[in-house]
């Protein structure tokens, strides 16, 4: 029997961004990303990598204003991705977690494709800018990719101080879970859902 291909495209432009998200998610985890946002691009690289998802990322937003609108909208594109090449969401396994511990930093990450968007950050970062990147926009990306992914996403910092590995620490550990909550389990037969849809 044939694989279908779970691969999504989305183009977004608008007079802040113009964007282009590719995602395959049983993808070589091969990556090519350019926002114009440096520290964002080696978070993007690191998810493709570790969630095994092969990744495209074209963005050219107003930088010179600041990272915001990119950020955010790579999220929406990104999480729009996810949705499309989920489809009906049928073989799932539905529920992913991952701890993953960089260095001194640890943060926990646990989801459910509910169809429900909707996220829980309790992440400390002690500096606000890393590189040209502000930490805060961390936060907005997991915004716009949960909601836009329909999905429910905690992320917990259990330690660290240093911010670069705290970030990094986040979007490794929403790698991990993804790539688990987005495989295929032979046993499950349709939508992992009591109502039958998700």
């Amino acid at each position: 029997m044939r694989k279908l291909a779970r691969t999504g495209e989305i183009v977004r432009a608008t007079n802040e961004t113009d964007i282009t998200v590719s995602l395959d998610l049983d993808g070589s985890g091969q990556t090519s990303v350019a926002t114009g946002v440096p520290f964002f691009d080696h978070m993007l690289d690191a998810f493709g990598r570790h969630g095994q998802f092969s990744l495209v990322v074209d963005a050219k937003g107003d930088t010179d204003v600041d990272a915001h609108h990119t950020v955010e909208d790579v999220g929406i594109c990104l999480g729009q991705a996810v949705a499309q090449a989920l489809g009906d969401k049928s073989g799932i396994t539905r529920f992913g977690s991952s701890a993953i511990p960089m260095d001194e930093a640890l943060v926990l990450c646990a989801m459910d494709i509910s169809g429900r968007g909707g996220l829980v950050y309790e992440i400390d970062v002690p500096i606000e800018i890393i590189g040209t990147f502000d930490t805060t926009l961390a936060k907005e990306f997991m915004v716009a990719f949960a909601s836009n992914a329909g999905m429910t996403i905690h992320l917990h910092q259990m330690a660290g101080g240093n911010s670069h590995h705290i970030v990094e620490a986040a979007f490794k550990a929403l790698a991990r879970a993804l790539r688990e909550a987005v495989a295929i389990d032979p046993r499950v037969a349709g939508v992992p859902s009591t109502k039958g849809a998700l």
